[in-house]
């Protein structure tokens, strides 16, 4: 990868102690009544700066990010935010529960040198999901203001012989952790600050001539090339200046707390749907059988049938009915002719199908003359039972007034994200779901 360094934090509390009330989850992930949920708990809570506006979806006004850099300026004048005296690096413990187990996933924060995207000689950083013009604008009109990277860029890193998972684990079981974040859903967050010299070298030489693949982030690490380049763009910026430099948490391929979860499909908005009819279209495109109808059970139900079957397998699920059934593509690499310049791994992913044979060859010509359908991606079938009953806002199947039809897909294999970011491929649209997410608040990173 590009090389990595320690970078001169700032932080709550001076680094230590339990910061459970001045942190938060991702900005992507907070509405209005979120935010002041956390607002009420601290007033100081590290999301008065990060979202200014909501949704981050767009740039708001400039007065809402001039007024979150006072709130940043203000926090550090009071010294509830304090920089460190030296450069750094933390390991980063998240303890959770994932479908039944205990898992523990160990990353390392760092910087990382902020170059575009790419394979390059000595290691690139790697993109696998498409970005958008409002989230980058709002991210950039923020990093102006504050003139600080809030929060970090999620990486990953192949690791082969987990040369990295072990220091990761050596360095978090060697003591008690500095910093310690309960954020209320059930996932322990613990930080190591590493400062001896010698651990930080060790750091630079596992993660050497390492590929990164942006696991979640894109539009951050969007955000640092275009304020690099914008503050570079006389090409007088000198070359040890911290804009120069993105923070990372970097996770090994090998840790075996690494979860990848799914991010199942909801349509909606479809004028002439129903699941007969959808059945009697997909005659040809895809096949289809019965199983039982128990939404609970949908999951197991793929694992058998993919087993027997040795090809991609969704579970539908018709709110009208209740009624559930699996589908697999009528014939191999249904894609091929539409996509030959795709790599076979994208031209085999679920999320691919789902949306190019399922919602582009069945969905919109068939049953809604042509228009586009409505979309929800729930990453669980509680929360896709959900979206049926109207107890969750925020997608366009609710715009829509119903939900009609749920696509369960099975989660995104790591080898597929790593080998399409090396072919230079982009997956579409929420392809992963890295679980849990990443917090904000624990360390921040100047770049003035």
């Amino acid at each position: 990868m590009p090389a990595v360094y320690p970078f001169q934090a700032i932080q709550y509390r001076r680094g230590h102690g339990d910061v459970s009330d001045v942190v938060a989850p991702p900005y992507d992930v907070l509405d209005a009544k979120a935010k002041q949920e956390l607002l009420d708990r601290n007033p100081g809570n590290i999301v008065g700066i990060d979202l200014p506006c909501v949704p981050a979806s767009r740039k708001g006004p400039q007065e809402a990010y001039d007024a979150a850099a006072k709130i940043y300026q203000d926090l550090l004048a009071q010294g509830t935010l304090t920089p460190r005296e030296q450069p750094v690096m933390f390991a980063y413990r998240q303890t959770f529960e994932f479908a039944g187990k205990r898992h523990q996933r160990v990353g390392l924060a760092c910087t990382v040198d902020t170059v575009p995207f790419g394979p390059r000689d000595g290691g690139g950083v790697l993109a696998h999901e498409q970005t958008f013009g409002g989230p980058k604008a709002d991210r950039l009109a923020l990093m102006h203001a504050t003139r600080s990277q809030l929060s970090p860029v999620f990486g990953l890193y192949a690791d082969k012989g987990g040369a990295g998972a072990a220091l990761a684990r050596r360095l978090t079981d060697a003591r008690a952790p500095d910093m310690t974040a309960s954020t209320g859903d059930g996932v322990a967050q613990e930080v190591w600050t590493i400062d001896d010299q010698d651990d930080i070298a060790a750091v630079q030489q596992a993660l050497a001539g390492e590929d990164i693949f942006i696991a979640d982030g894109h539009h951050r690490y969007n955000t640092a090339l275009n304020y690099l380049n914008e503050l570079n763009k006389d090409g007088s910026l000198p070359a040890g200046h911290p804009a120069r430099r993105t923070m990372f948490i970097l996770v090994s391929m090998d840790d075996p707390g690494l979860i990848v979860g799914p991010t199942h499909r909801v349509l909606g908005g479809m004028a002439h749907y129903t699941i007969d009819k959808f059945v009697d279209a997909a005659a040809g495109i895809l096949s289809t059988e019965p199983i039982d109808n128990n939404p609970h059970s949908i999951e197991k139900q793929l694992e058998r049938i993919a087993d027997r079957e040795d090809t991609n397998v969704f579970g539908l699920y018709d709110y009208a009915t209740g009624l559930c059934f699996a589908g697999w593509p009528a014939v191999t690499d249904p894609l091929a002719d539409r996509f030959a310049d795709k790599p076979e791994a994208w031209r085999n992913l679920d999320v691919a199908l789902v949306q190019h044979l399922i919602v582009e060859e069945i969905c919109q010509p068939e049953l809604n003359d042509g228009k586009p359908v409505k979309w929800a991606f729930p990453h669980t079938i509680d929360e896709m039972l959900a979206i049926g009953r109207g107890d969750m806002t925020s997608s366009s199947v609710e715009e829509s007034g119903k939900a009609q039809l749920a696509v369960i897909v099975r989660p995104t294999p790591l080898e597929a994200v790593r080998d399409i970011c090396l072919a230079g491929e982009l997956m579409p649209q929420k392809s992963t779901f890295f679980y849990p997410k990443l917090i904000t608040g624990l360390f921040l990173n100047p770049l003035a």
